[in-house]
């Protein structure tokens, strides 16, 4: 992500160091393009300053910190955003604030659609040299108290499993709620766990330690009735049913039915922080906005 700046002043340099004051920035950050060059002019008269356009390639950290801060601005969430940063390559974005929970969603749904946008607009590639960075965002430290009712989803699941001997499937969930899972479930003995199904559906399966393991979820049993005994209605009351059927515009003695003035009620409105939709949407307009 990029952020650009069109500069005037008496030189090329004095503009290149405004371009850079106004960035927040340190002037060897910054990459410069001349667009008209300073002229003196005769005695004073037809003198004209430099003008240049100044650009400063946004880091990871500052593309992330900056898109978050946009969107919350947008949403009218007012939040706190803290970077932490362990200079591996992954980093952890936390937001904290009144209405940022919001963010969150059903089982965290919109949190992770809102931290993959989030890397989307961190991982541009503005230039050659940019290596990617992979960052998580924590919400009202959802990330912890998501993680404790897994781990207690996966002990209670497995008792039963270890009980009855069957296969348990679980709700669909992402990667990283699976991965929570897989990790309780290697810690107790007897069970043992696999993902099966589409992403976007997929499931963990905690199945007995020793037996097949499942690769598919299994299909519900099909009760199939004998030929021959199939319920039919008795014929008197088929006979009814057609005597007391409305009659087509057609037949003789149709009455078309009166429509209700009652008016239709105004459909549900949906929130948007909650509008997956509109989060795509933004980014969208983000990006248009800071083209290269």
């Amino acid at each position: 992500m990029k952020k650009e700046l069109v500069i005037s002043a008496k030189t090329v340099e004095e503009a290149a160091s405004d371009g850079a004051a106004q960035l927040g920035v340190s002037r060897e950050d910054i990459v410069y393009e001349i667009l008209e060059e300073p002229k003196k002019g005769f005695l004073g008269m037809g003198a004209s300053p430099a003008k240049i356009k100044v650009t400063y390639v946004l880091k990871p950290l500052e593309a992330a910190r900056s898109f978050i801060e946009t969107l919350l601005k947008d949403f009218g969430i007012e939040g706190e955003v803290i970077l932490h940063d362990d200079g591996n390559g992954e980093a952890l974005i936390t937001i904290t604030g009144e209405g940022a929970s919001a963010l969150i969603g059903h089982h965290g749904d919109t949190l992770e659609a809102f931290q993959y946008l989030v890397n989307l607009a961190a991982n541009k590639k503005d230039d050659e040299g940019r290596q990617y960075t992979r960052i998580s965002i924590d919400i009202e430290n959802y990330r912890e108290k998501r993680e404790e009712t897994l781990r207690k989803l996966a002990s209670k699941m497995a008792a039963k499993v270890k009980k009855s001997g069957k296969n348990i499937a679980l709700e669909p969930m992402n990667a990283y709620e699976r991965r929570t899972i897989h990790a309780e479930i290697q810690k107790i003995e007897g069970v043992s766990t696999n993902s099966v199904g589409a992403e976007g559906n997929r499931r963990v399966i905690i199945f007995p330690e020793g037996a097949a393991k499942p690769t598919e979820l299994a299909k519900p049993e099909k009760k199939n009735r004998p030929r021959g005994t199939e319920r039919r209605a008795p014929k008197t009351e088929r006979t009814e049913r057609r005597r007391t059927e409305p009659k087509t515009e057609k037949e003789e003695g149709y009455v078309p039915r009166r429509r209700s003035d009652t008016p239709r009620p105004a459909p549900r409105k949906i929130e948007k922080a909650k509008d997956l939709d509109a989060y795509f949407a933004k980014l969208k307009e983000f990006s248009s906005n800071h083209q290269q």
